[in-house]
């Protein structure tokens, strides 16, 4: 169901420029309906709500998230039903991803985004239960101290010596993997994609909670931030720029990226490879996240 990831080296000026080497661990491939991180963050969640007997799995997301389009996936593949709240107003006709969900089973059900903003409160999730009856709840984005224990799976079939791992950083979830699953050795940089220099915490909390749990090893792990200088002015804020760059760097390499997650990424790197962060002779790892989906059948 599941392939290996594939490796795809880029060829460019920039990197016979400055002497790196850029390959990207195409974890777009994995699946045609659970890409990228996706599937590292639900595994074990997934695993969880049924080892305890739940049977239905809500989760929480923007009318246009990756999360809430693998998510009713996964639920439709592994036989559980599937809610997903949505911030805001119902609008129709359902775009691509909301209609996917709907055809996978999901039963969708809107917030209004003052109240959405709220969803983690008690009261939320109490009326949330009294609506749908019992469920397995994963936060919006799918990020818990399980999905560390997923995202460090990332880098476990990867058998070749890299200096810096590079990915992009919503939630903190994959990073948190990616740190506990490599080398201390390997500088480890997170690309953020909103505003704000929280994620930093976010992942060390995330960090110490997997410790805690027992799923990552018990010790210091090092040489890692989160860069926050490539988000755009924040979640889903894009630039001509940023545009052009996703669609040139798309054409020239064939390497499918969107503006929201893997443009910011991309653009990163080759931004700080342009100023000579990465040391010469040395390999970045880039990790795809997917982020680009179309509406196929269930």
């Amino acid at each position: 169901m599941f392939i290996s990831a594939p490796i795809q080296e880029i060829k460019d000026e920039l990197l016979e420029k400055h002497q790196v080497r850029l390959l990207v661990k195409r974890e777009d491939l994995i699946h045609p309906l659970i890409k990228g991180n996706k599937w590292y963050k639900l595994k074990y969640n997934l695993a969880d709500a049924r080892k305890r007997g739940f049977e239905k799995i809500l989760t929480f997301g923007g009318a246009f998230s990756n999360h809430i389009y693998a998510t009713a996936s996964a639920g439709h593949l592994f036989g559980f039903q599937t809610i997903g709240i949505i911030r805001g107003e119902e609008h129709l006709p359902l775009n691509p991803i909301l209609s996917h969900a709907v055809d996978c089973g999901m039963k969708i059900c809107y917030l209004d985004r003052a109240t959405y903003r709220k969803k983690n409160e008690v009261s939320v999730l109490h009326w949330l239960k009294e609506k749908f009856g019992d469920f397995y709840l994963i936060p919006e984005g799918g990020t818990t101290p399980l999905t560390v224990k997923g995202t460090k799976e990332i880098l476990q079939d990867i058998d070749f010596e890299y200096h810096y791992i590079c990915c992009a950083c919503g939630t903190g979830g994959t990073l948190a993997g990616l740190i506990a699953g490599a080398s201390d050795k390997v500088q480890k940089v997170g690309f953020a994609v909103l505003k704000g220099d929280f994620l930093q915490k976010e992942v060390e909390n995330l960090l110490q909670e997997a410790i805690k749990q027992g799923f990552i090893l018990n010790k210091s792990y090092l040489h890692w931030h989160v860069n926050t200088n490539y988000h755009f002015g924040g979640y889903a804020k894009v630039s001509t720029d940023l545009q052009d760059f996703v669609k040139n760097f798309s054409q020239k390499h064939q390497l499918p990226i969107e503006p929201i997650y893997t443009g910011k990424l991309f653009y990163g790197i080759f931004d700080l490879i342009s100023k000579g962060f990465f040391s010469k002779s040395s390999t970045i790892l880039a990790i795809h996240s997917g982020g680009i989906y179309e509406n196929k059948p269930c």
